[in-house]
Protein backbone atom coordinates (compact mmCIF):
# COMPACT_ATOMS: atom_id res chain seq x y z
CA UNK A 1 0.00 0.00 0.00
CA UNK A 2 0.86 3.40 -0.22
CA UNK A 3 0.97 4.53 3.24
CA UNK A 4 0.21 8.34 1.90
CA UNK A 5 -3.08 7.04 0.65
CA UNK A 6 -4.31 5.92 4.12
CA UNK A 7 -3.36 8.71 5.90
CA UNK A 8 -4.55 10.98 3.20
CA UNK A 9 -8.20 8.98 3.54
CA UNK A 10 -7.97 9.29 7.58
CA UNK A 11 -7.20 13.37 6.97
CA UNK A 12 -10.43 13.51 4.29
CA UNK A 13 -12.29 12.47 7.48
CA UNK A 14 -11.23 14.33 10.30
CA UNK A 15 -13.73 17.07 9.83
CA UNK A 16 -16.75 14.86 10.96
CA UNK A 17 -14.60 12.60 13.05
CA UNK A 18 -13.53 13.87 16.27
CA UNK A 19 -11.58 10.34 17.64
CA UNK A 20 -8.28 10.19 17.19
CA UNK A 21 -7.80 6.37 17.58
CA UNK A 22 -10.44 5.61 14.96
CA UNK A 23 -8.47 7.77 12.52
CA UNK A 24 -5.36 6.59 13.47
CA UNK A 25 -6.99 3.42 12.97
CA UNK A 26 -7.82 3.97 9.51
CA UNK A 27 -4.37 5.55 8.79
CA UNK A 28 -2.99 2.31 9.66
CA UNK A 29 -4.99 -0.56 7.80
CA UNK A 30 -4.59 -0.74 4.25
CA UNK A 31 -8.09 -0.53 2.63
CA UNK A 32 -6.96 -1.84 -1.00
CA UNK A 33 -5.86 -5.89 1.02
CA UNK A 34 -9.87 -5.62 1.40
CA UNK A 35 -11.04 -5.01 -2.11
CA UNK A 36 -10.69 -7.35 -5.59
CA UNK A 37 -7.67 -6.50 -7.28
CA UNK A 38 -9.77 -4.44 -10.64
CA UNK A 39 -11.25 -1.52 -7.74
CA UNK A 40 -8.01 -1.64 -5.70
CA UNK A 41 -7.19 1.70 -7.52
CA UNK A 42 -10.89 2.90 -5.87
CA UNK A 43 -9.88 1.61 -2.58
CA UNK A 44 -9.31 4.81 -0.85
CA UNK A 45 -12.50 6.90 -2.03
CA UNK A 46 -15.11 7.66 0.36
CA UNK A 47 -17.42 5.02 -1.41
CA UNK A 48 -18.94 2.00 -0.95
CA UNK A 49 -17.14 -0.89 -2.80
CA UNK A 50 -18.87 -4.47 -4.42
CA UNK A 51 -16.70 -7.06 -2.96
CA UNK A 52 -17.37 -11.35 -3.51
CA UNK A 53 -20.86 -12.75 -2.54
CA UNK A 54 -22.73 -10.12 -3.58
CA UNK A 55 -21.52 -7.90 -0.53
CA UNK A 56 -19.85 -4.57 0.03
CA UNK A 57 -17.30 -3.24 1.45
CA UNK A 58 -18.84 0.17 3.48
CA UNK A 59 -18.15 3.47 2.65
CA UNK A 60 -14.93 4.36 5.01
CA UNK A 61 -16.75 7.31 6.53
CA UNK A 62 -19.78 5.35 7.51
CA UNK A 63 -17.49 2.91 9.19
CA UNK A 64 -15.22 4.81 11.11
CA UNK A 65 -18.78 6.49 12.51
CA UNK A 66 -19.58 3.33 13.45
CA UNK A 67 -16.02 2.42 15.21
CA UNK A 68 -16.91 6.37 16.99
CA UNK A 69 -19.87 5.56 18.04
CA UNK A 70 -19.08 2.60 20.16
CA UNK A 71 -16.54 4.50 21.98
CA UNK A 72 -14.11 1.62 22.11
CA UNK A 73 -11.13 0.85 24.90
CA UNK A 74 -8.14 -1.07 24.23
CA UNK A 75 -9.39 -3.66 27.03
CA UNK A 76 -13.17 -4.39 25.15
CA UNK A 77 -14.41 -7.94 23.88
CA UNK A 78 -16.08 -6.94 20.42
CA UNK A 79 -18.67 -9.16 18.40
CA UNK A 80 -18.44 -7.69 14.73
CA UNK A 81 -21.43 -9.02 12.80
CA UNK A 82 -21.05 -9.31 9.00
CA UNK A 83 -17.62 -9.93 8.72
CA UNK A 84 -17.71 -9.56 4.69
CA UNK A 85 -14.13 -7.97 3.31
CA UNK A 86 -12.95 -8.15 6.91
CA UNK A 87 -11.57 -4.42 7.04
CA UNK A 88 -14.56 -2.95 9.71
CA UNK A 89 -12.68 -6.08 11.70
CA UNK A 90 -9.39 -5.07 11.42
CA UNK A 91 -9.84 -1.53 12.19
CA UNK A 92 -11.87 -2.94 15.46
CA UNK A 93 -8.64 -4.90 15.75
CA UNK A 94 -6.69 -1.59 16.70
CA UNK A 95 -8.91 -0.26 18.84
CA UNK A 96 -10.10 -3.08 21.27
CA UNK A 97 -8.74 -5.96 22.64
CA UNK A 98 -10.35 -9.07 20.91
CA UNK A 99 -12.82 -9.11 17.86
CA UNK A 100 -15.09 -11.92 17.30
CA UNK A 101 -16.29 -11.90 14.03
CA UNK A 102 -18.93 -13.80 12.55
CA UNK A 103 -19.94 -14.32 8.66
CA UNK A 104 -22.05 -16.37 7.11
CA UNK A 105 -20.33 -16.92 3.94
CA UNK A 106 -17.42 -19.50 4.54
CA UNK A 107 -16.04 -18.61 1.61
CA UNK A 108 -16.06 -14.84 1.96
CA UNK A 109 -15.00 -15.06 5.90
CA UNK A 110 -11.85 -17.23 4.51
CA UNK A 111 -11.14 -14.31 2.10
CA UNK A 112 -11.24 -12.23 5.17
CA UNK A 113 -9.21 -14.01 7.58
CA UNK A 114 -6.26 -14.57 4.88
CA UNK A 115 -6.31 -10.53 4.45
CA UNK A 116 -6.23 -10.03 8.15
CA UNK A 117 -3.35 -12.40 9.22
CA UNK A 118 -1.27 -11.15 6.18
CA UNK A 119 -0.95 -7.61 8.22
CA UNK A 120 -0.03 -10.16 11.01
CA UNK A 121 -3.36 -9.23 13.04
CA UNK A 122 -4.04 -11.82 15.78
CA UNK A 123 -6.61 -10.76 17.76
CA UNK A 124 -9.65 -11.76 15.52
CA UNK A 125 -11.59 -14.82 16.04
CA UNK A 126 -13.08 -15.73 12.72
CA UNK A 127 -17.00 -17.51 12.54
CA UNK A 128 -19.18 -19.07 10.07
CA UNK A 129 -22.33 -18.79 11.37
CA UNK A 130 -25.37 -16.86 12.02
CA UNK A 131 -25.61 -12.98 12.87
CA UNK A 132 -28.80 -12.79 13.63
CA UNK A 133 -27.50 -14.96 16.52
CA UNK A 134 -24.51 -13.40 17.63
CA UNK A 135 -22.01 -15.76 19.49
CA UNK A 136 -24.01 -16.95 23.03
CA UNK A 137 -20.58 -18.82 24.36
CA UNK A 138 -18.71 -15.59 24.11
CA UNK A 139 -20.90 -13.34 25.42
CA UNK A 140 -21.26 -11.01 27.36
CA UNK A 141 -19.36 -7.90 24.78
CA UNK A 142 -18.51 -4.64 25.77
CA UNK A 143 -19.31 -3.82 21.86
CA UNK A 144 -21.66 -5.09 18.83
CA UNK A 145 -20.76 -3.84 15.78
CA UNK A 146 -23.04 -4.94 12.90
CA UNK A 147 -22.35 -4.14 9.32
CA UNK A 148 -25.95 -5.10 7.61
CA UNK A 149 -29.11 -4.22 8.10
CA UNK A 150 -32.30 -5.29 10.18
CA UNK A 151 -35.84 -4.25 9.67
CA UNK A 152 -36.08 -4.12 13.80
CA UNK A 153 -34.09 -4.34 17.14
CA UNK A 154 -32.15 -7.49 17.54
CA UNK A 155 -33.02 -8.72 20.38
CA UNK A 156 -30.54 -11.61 20.56
CA UNK A 157 -27.67 -9.35 20.39
CA UNK A 158 -29.00 -6.80 23.09
CA UNK A 159 -29.25 -9.61 25.24
CA UNK A 160 -25.46 -10.77 24.80
CA UNK A 161 -24.24 -6.66 25.67
CA UNK A 162 -22.46 -6.68 29.02
CA UNK A 163 -23.31 -3.59 31.59
CA UNK A 164 -22.63 -0.74 30.17
CA UNK A 165 -22.07 -1.92 26.25
CA UNK A 166 -22.97 -0.48 23.53
CA UNK A 167 -24.46 -2.12 20.09
CA UNK A 168 -24.50 -0.06 16.52
CA UNK A 169 -26.54 -1.31 14.13
CA UNK A 170 -28.12 -0.07 10.98
CA UNK A 171 -32.12 -0.35 11.45
CA UNK A 172 -34.73 0.18 8.57
CA UNK A 173 -36.28 -1.26 5.23
CA UNK A 174 -36.87 1.82 3.05
CA UNK A 175 -34.80 4.26 5.49
CA UNK A 176 -31.97 3.01 7.23
CA UNK A 177 -30.56 4.88 10.28
CA UNK A 178 -27.74 3.97 12.73
CA UNK A 179 -29.12 2.99 16.25
CA UNK A 180 -27.06 2.81 18.68
CA UNK A 181 -28.41 0.96 21.92
CA UNK A 182 -26.76 1.14 24.92
CA UNK A 183 -26.99 -1.24 28.14
CA UNK A 184 -26.97 0.08 31.81
CA UNK A 185 -28.24 -2.70 34.56
CA UNK A 186 -31.24 -4.35 32.60
CA UNK A 187 -31.87 -1.03 30.93
CA UNK A 188 -31.72 -0.95 27.15
CA UNK A 189 -31.51 2.78 25.81
CA UNK A 190 -31.76 2.87 21.83
CA UNK A 191 -30.70 6.18 19.97
CA UNK A 192 -31.25 7.40 16.29
CA UNK A 193 -28.00 8.15 14.25
CA UNK A 194 -27.84 9.23 10.79
CA UNK A 195 -28.76 8.02 7.72
CA UNK A 196 -26.91 4.61 5.86
CA UNK A 197 -27.43 2.36 3.10
CA UNK A 198 -26.71 -1.28 4.14
CA UNK A 199 -27.24 -4.27 2.81
CA UNK A 200 -29.82 -6.72 4.89
CA UNK A 201 -28.37 -8.97 7.50
CA UNK A 202 -29.44 -12.17 6.55
CA UNK A 203 -30.29 -15.50 8.55
CA UNK A 204 -28.48 -19.08 8.06
CA UNK A 205 -25.14 -19.66 7.56
CA UNK A 206 -24.59 -20.06 3.24
CA UNK A 207 -23.76 -23.60 2.11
Amino acid sequence: MSPRQALELAHALRPAIADERVLAAIASIPRERFVPADLQDRAYANIALPIAYDQTISQPLVVARMLETLALTPTDRVLDVGTGSGYHAALLSLLAGHVWTIERHRGLSALAEQAINDLGIDNVTFVVGDGWEGLPGEAPFDAINVAAATEGVLSALEQQLADGGRLVAPVGAKQQHLILTRRTGNRLVRRQLEAVQFVPLVHGVSE
